[in-house]
């Protein structure tokens, strides 16, 4: 069901819709489950595409017709396929590697596939799930050993055009589909998101309530008092890590842009300029007060006992049983947290503790997105192309997953409803000339922001657990390496 009541969504440039004030009263809103309306900004000349994705891109949907049923992949673009009438007539196979193994194993996957045949009937898709996803897909792109779609693995942008086939370019797919500039480079689109998330806090409002707290924490300070409560009150576990599934670790990573600056702009413009960005801004805010709320938890005794023995399918059950107080996890945990068990009703989604200037923002943005592969049949391209927009048009599956509705016309599941009040933030692509600055960045400083960074969320467990070096320590030693790598790569510095 659609929301009645308004939340705000900054989703900024990256919809090429009103550029999102930073922090202020003054951002441009969105109500869930309705389509944004507001004009496209005036954007600056960009950098010619490359040879192997500059034909798809050309393409004018408001001037050619839909796509006929005989594949080419110069006419392959995603806004111009009209589902039930583009490409009926393709008979073939196509494979798809998912990250999604609960889904596969649940046979829920198996039931979106047969709901697409209703309408595709001559196109079979073959399904193969990967449970370590993160490493092991990005073995399988390099060695071309994939099939036709898959979850596109952390590469650099700059490689998108070797490895998959462009849907059309930015203008024209954030028309259609939310964070389309995602996997962009060069203005040209290479992945549509499978759902979106919203940055927060899955817990069981059954377990605060006994432990006596009675509104949502805003602050750091807050929060860890509601986990000293939740230890002193109740038999739960205040906050699970997930430590040893090591991926789910690097959930912490996306919340030190919008949800803790308010800015749309910090991820992938501010942070690379940034002097020492993991200092103590003193006010609650910025990467610094996201990771030290980590760090305090396991320091002050409100985390598992033994953080190497968490147990991530297990945990599902036991925060739906009432034996976890909360996680630390995207929006797109939510309904599997809810399905674990009996207790569904008691899972609530909160928002991230950090308050920016008397407001709270979310940050929202992708999860995986589907890519499709460059070196396909034609045949195979255009039927991956059909699936991906099945998938985000007519499945369901965003709504189904909790997930913030990919395309552009979606309804909002009933969970964001808590976030009444709180501006989603969706962060704005990197300047003209910067694309890869993140990457070389983040390889140069081996702390992998949003990229991987797992092991460094594991060492500050690691650190509080032990006691042989303090959080300031850690974000001392964050800050000289990625001001190392700013020297090295040239990044200009601002004081």
């Amino acid at each position: 069901m659609k929301l009645k009541k308004v939340l705000a969504l900054s989703l900024a440039a990256v919809m090429a819709f009103s550029v999102v004030g930073c922090g202020g009263g003054n951002a441009d809103t969105t109500t869930p489950g309705t389509t944004e309306t507001t004009e496209t900004t005036e954007t600056t000349e960009t950098t010619e595409t490359t040879d192997n994705s500059a034909g798809a891109a050309d393409t004018d949907p408001a001037e050619s017709a839909p796509a006929e049923n005989t594949a080419s992949a110069g006419e392959l673009n995603y806004t111009s396929i009209v589902l039930g009438e583009s490409y009926t007539d393709i008979t073939t196979s196509i494979k798809w590697l998912s990250h999604r193994t609960d889904l596969i194993e649940s046979g829920a996957i198996a039931n979106y596939i047969a709901a697409f045949n209703e309408m595709y009937p001559n196109i079979t898709v073959e399904v193969e799930g990967i449970t370590n996803y993160a490493d092991d897909a990005l073995l399988r792109l390099s060695a071309g050993d994939w099939g036709d779609i898959m979850m596109i693995p952390s590469v650099d942008k700059n490689l998108l055009s070797e490895y998959f086939v462009p849907y059309g370019s930015l203008s024209d797919m954030d028309k259609v589909v939310r964070f389309a500039n995602n996997w962009m480079y060069n203005d040209i689109v290479y992945g549509v998101a499978s759902t979106g998330n919203a940055q927060g806090i899955v817990y069981n409002k059954a377990v605060f309530e006994a432990a006596g707290v009675t509104s949502i924490p805003k602050t750091p300070d807050e929060f860890i008092a509601a986990l000293q409560a939740i230890k002193d009150n109740t038999d739960a576990i205040p906050l699970y890590t997930n430590y040893a599934a090591g991926w789910t670790m690097g959930a912490w990573d996306a919340y030190i842009g919008g949800s803790a600056t308010g800015s749309a702009k910090f991820m992938n413009q501010e942070l690379l300029h940034s002097k020492d960005p993991f200092k103590d801004y003193g006010d609650g805010t910025h990467a610094y007060a996201v990771y030290k709320i980590l760090y305090d938890a396991v320091a002050n005794g409100l985390t598992e006992d033994d953080y190497m023995t968490t147990d991530w399918e297990g945990c599902k059950g036991q925060i739906n049983n009432g034996q976890i107080g909360c996680m630390v996890l995207g929006s797109w945990a939510f309904s599997q947290m809810v399905e674990a068990g009996d207790h569904g009703d008691d899972i609530g989604y909160m928002s991230f503790p950090i308050t920016v200037g008397g407001k709270q923002y979310a940050s929202a943005g992708p999860d995986y997105n589907y890519g499709i592969n460059v070196n396909a049949s034609d045949d195979n391209k255009a039927a991956a192309m059909v699936f991906v927009k099945w998938m985000t048009e007519k499945s369901g599956f965003s709504f189904n997953e909790g997930g913030v509705p990919i395309d552009v016309n979606g309804e909002y599941p009933e969970l964001y409803s808590a976030f009444e009040g709180i501006d989603f933030v969706a962060d704005e692509p990197a300047l003209a000339g910067e694309e890869d600055f993140l990457n070389e960045l983040n390889a140069e400083s081996e702390i992998n922001i949003n990229a991987g960074g797992d092991s460094k969320i594991q060492q500050i467990v690691e650190h509080a657990s032990n006691g042989d070096m303090t959080f300031d320590e850690i974000m001392a030693d964050w800050n000289e390496r990625w001001s190392d790598a700013q020297e090295v790569i040239g990044v200009e510095v601002n004081q």
